[in-house]
């Protein structure tokens, strides 16, 4: 009996193994990164996730948070980390904002420790704006991201801030300090990326000031800095033909095999994570380069060998080929692109990739479509709800897809039918600009409104 349970053991451990070499999907217990551990939005965990909640249903635990921020909750190793903003009130009137790195128990909601990490920088006040306190998108919005057991939080002043897990400070700097003032009409709100033992940050900007921040003959540029110190490894120029705004991307480097793949600029790109150097190119989805004002928001999602990027303002999106050579244009590289299908288009949420299909939510044309990567034609799509703009970027695991709108409502959605399956409206009445994606980790929901912070079990 002994041998025969050992035998089939081995059997059935060889079979595990093997389905886990082969399959694209990490089972992790972590959300790492904005976009979960495997830079798609996605995560299974084999736990059974929440369906019917609300803000006292299924709340394992709620905590208050000082400020808003459209940063997503990163967890690891039974932490929640997120930035924020604190606003002093004074006689009605709000005062000095302060930037903070925040860390929560994910098993409890205690608050194990609380940062001011800003460094006063404040570039651009000509304007007379306070982009630190500006509710579309504060300075507080980039999310975490961690790495080697620190964790690094970066702000939209340029601050960029490494701390341990237990909060101790280990190295900090400004970027605008170090390179010059940032040249964004919006505030800037990339996060950083963690691939293999590395930090690294995007600023795709425009060439020229902007609301008097900035300066003339901008470059932008890819940044690669050790994480034990923050010293710069190397600094690469990535250039690109595009005009004013359409020079500027929000979206984040997602890493894919041995490539750091960065949309914006009307282009993707792929570039040695060694180097920088680029290695190819595909573009454009803006000919001529015509359209002036494309600023990029949504970044790449990889699955099935293509790279999704998606063109600003109705524009369609396009499948990618991986693994390019040089520089390419139009059919040479592309899969397809959606521009017969007007409900498949993204202004400001990043896809989803998950279970061998792309999930893309369209902000602007309020639906959820379904896509076959393979040809790019839609297998279901659904209308949402409500009359708030849906500009999460949505989430996936165990056969869900969870994702809220500016008014803090949760949607949960079947994966396989495109069916609502429950939604929850975890913000308070008057919220607005939520912005956050759902981080999933074991059987829980880790959702942040404007003003709390929710486990759901």
């Amino acid at each position: 009996m002994n041998n025969l349970f050992i035998s089939f053991y081995k059997r059935n451990s060889l079979v595990i193994a093997i389905f886990m070499l082969c399959s694209s999907t990490i089972f992790s217990k972590a959300w790492d990164n904005w976009r979960g551990p495997n830079y798609n939005g996605s995560n299974e965990s084999g736990a059974a996730l929440p369906v019917d909640f609300d803000q006292t249903q299924g709340v394992k635990w709620k905590t208050r948070l000082p400020g808003a921020s459209a940063a997503t909750p990163i967890v690891f190793k039974g932490r929640v980390f997120v930035p924020s903003i604190s606003v002093s009130v004074k006689n009605g009137k709000k005062g000095q904002g302060e930037l903070l790195a925040m860390c929560f128990d994910s098993s409890t909601g205690k608050l194990l420790w609380s940062k001011k990490a800003g460094s006063g920088y404040r570039p651009g006040q000509s304007d007379g704006f306070d982009y630190m306190l500006h509710d579309r998108s504060n300075y507080a919005s980039p999310s975490p991201v961690v790495g080697d057991d620190a964790v690094f939080f970066f702000f939209g002043n340029g601050d960029l801030v490494s701390y341990d897990l237990s909060g101790n400070e280990q190295w900090r700097r400004n970027l605008q300090k170090d390179y010059g003032d940032f040249c964004f009409q919006w505030t800037f709100s990339a996060s950083p990326t963690f691939f293999k033992d590395k930090l690294y940050l995007p600023i795709l900007q425009r060439d020229e000031p902007v609301h008097g921040r900035g300066v003339n003959n901008a470059k932008s540029f890819l940044l690669c800095m050790d994480p034990k110190s923050g010293k710069t490894i190397w600094k690469h120029t990535r250039a690109s033909s595009a005009q004013k705004e359409s020079l500027e991307s929000f979206g984040t480097i997602i890493p894919y095999d041995d490539q750091l793949l960065v949309a914006g600029g009307d282009v993707l790109s792929s570039h040695d994570p060694k180097t920088g150097n680029e290695t190819w190119r595909w573009g454009t989805w803006n000919p001529g380069h015509k359209q002036q004002w494309w600023r990029l928001v949504p970044s790449p999602v990889v699955g099935d060998g293509i790279a999704l990027v998606c063109a600003p303002k109705k524009a369609p999106v396009f499948a990618i080929k991986l693994n390019q050579k040089g520089s390419n244009s139009g059919s040479d590289g592309l899969r397809w692109e959606t521009s017969q299908d007007p409900l498949l288009t993204s202004d400001v949420p990043t896809p989803l990739f998950y279970r061998d299909d792309f999930f893309i939510l369209s902000d602007l044309r309020k639906s959820l479509s379904r896509v076959d990567p393979k040809t790019g034609k839609s297998l279901w799509s659904l209308t949402l709800p409500g009359k708030y703009k849906w500009r999460g970027s949505p989430t996936a695991g165990d056969g869900k897809i969870y994702f809220m709108n500016h008014n803090g409502m949760v949607l949960v959605v079947s994966a396989d039918k495109g069916k609502i399956l429950h939604q929850a409206q975890m913000g308070d009445t008057y919220d607005d600009n939520t912005r956050s994606s759902i981080a999933i980790v074991s059987n829980n929901l880790f959702i942040r409104t404007n003003e709390n912070l929710y486990c759901i079990e």
